[in-house]
Parts: C-alpha cells; structure tokens; sequence
C-alpha cells in the first residue's frame, strides 16, 4: 500500500461506504467467531469484525498500512502475505477481504491457503470490482486524464471481476457454494472537486494514464460536474461473493 493511501485512508474506506455496508452484512460476523481479514489496509473491516464479537486478525502485505492499522488498534494486525503465511489449519470461522483478493500474484495457492487455514464449512466473503467495463468511474478518469486514447489493459483489482473465471478459481481452491450478489452503488471522491483531485491524481489508475499538465484542471472540471450535497459521486459495480470450504 502507497504512502497515498495511507495518507487518504479515511477516503478509500468513505469512497466504498455503502459497498461495505453490504459486505458488512453479507459477512454477518457473530460473536465469538475467529476472523480473517486479507489485505485488510488500515484496518477497518477487521475493527468491525472485531466490534461484532469476534476474535479478529488483519493481514497486509504492507507494512506502513499495518504499521497505521496499529496505531488506530481495535484488533489485531500482521504483515503477512497469504500466498505463503502458514496459518494453523481450520483455525478461522471466516475470512474476509475487501478488495484485497484481487492482487494475489499466485490466486490458485492463495484460496487454497485460505481454504486449509478455515474450519470445514467456513465461510469466505470477498468484495471486489466487476469487470473494468462496467465500472463508470474509470471511463470517468479515463476520458478526463486521456482522452482520445485506448485504455491500457486492466489492472490486476479487475482480476475477479468475471463470475465465471472466479467461481472456477475458488472451486479449485476447495470451495463450494459460490454464490456472486451484484451491487451498482456509487463511489465517493471526496466531499468536492478539489479534494476529488488531489485523491484522484494519486490513483495508480490515473498515473498509469501519464497524464499531462492539463489532466488537473479536466478533472477537476469533471468531477465539479458530479457534486452532489454527498459528495463527488461516480458509478460503480461491484461483487459480493461468497462460498465455504467444501470438505467434510
């Protein structure tokens, strides 16, 4: 994780809210459960994993996002990489990743770690980015940082965005019951353009974009088109999924 997410962590968790008040329903944590939370950032999903009752743990493979995540405290938190940490067996009642999953270098051995880390029958709840294309908020970035030119290809957090491709990576991995619930939320930039700017010019989206000396002021004259009293709103679609370990 960047120094700039680190630095606009409140935004990146306000940008997703109502996805994650989903997903925070989806996952439906209960007390005394034991929590994986993978690429769990600065920590807000595994504190609310942890303020549901549960004995919660977060991982991150960055080390300035654990570092902040201990200082705000409310759970535990490790730097660790899930491809490769040998966690105890069945030892985990869920594990949870809010657009965490989708960077895993090698996601065959990633799920099927998980997979052996949770009991039989655990569940797994993952939140992530559909497919690039249906995802208004990067034509938005898109068309304002470079417009006229063809996109490059899609980033690795687009990689679990087509059901199909997903459900036969978790199946693989030893899950079963794989089930994709859509949601079309908005995502918020900030509270108003300028703020929406300067959160946006520090994506790795827009930067691989190259953008120019005039990329500010076409965003920021963009995202001023879509203020809203809640904020610079743009669309976005998502996917809830869920399954759980398949083995008796």
């Amino acid at each position: 994780m960047s120094e700039h997410r680190v630095r606009f962590a409140a935004l990146f968790d306000a940008e997703v809210r109502p996805h994650n008040e989903r997903f925070r329903t989806a996952a439906a944590v209960k007390p005394g459960e034991v929590v994986l939370d993978v690429g769990c950032g600065t920590g807000e999903s595994t504190r609310e994993a942890a303020q549901a009752g549960a004995t919660a743990l977060g991982v991150d493979v960055s080390e300035q996002a654990i570092a902040r995540a201990r200082v705000l405290g409310g759970a535990s938190f490790e730097v660790a990489d899930v491809q490769t940490r040998a966690f105890p067996p069945a030892a985990f009642d869920v594990v949870l990743s809010r657009f965490g999953a989708m960077f895993f270098a090698d996601p065959p051995a990633a799920f099927a770690n998980l997979a052996r880390a949770l009991r039989p029958g655990g569940r797994l709840v993952l939140l992530v980015w559909q497919e690039r294309a249906r995802n208004e908020w990067y034509s938005v970035l898109h068309d304002a940082v470079a417009p006229g030119t063809t996109p490059p290809p899609a980033g690795p957090h687009f990689s679990l965005g087509d059901p199909a491709h997903t459900r036969a990576l978790l199946e693989g991995a030893g899950f079963g019951d794989v089930e994709f619930t859509e949601l079309r939320d908005p995502v918020c930039y900030g509270p108003d353009a300028a703020t929406a700017c300067e959160f946006a010019l520090g994506l790795k989206d827009v930067q691989e974009l190259h953008p120019t000396e005039d990329a500010p002021a076409r965003l920021r004259a963009v995202f001023a088109a879509h203020e809203t009293p809640d904020g610079v709103l743009l669309g976005a679609r998502t996917w809830i999924v869920t399954a759980r370990v398949s083995r008796a």
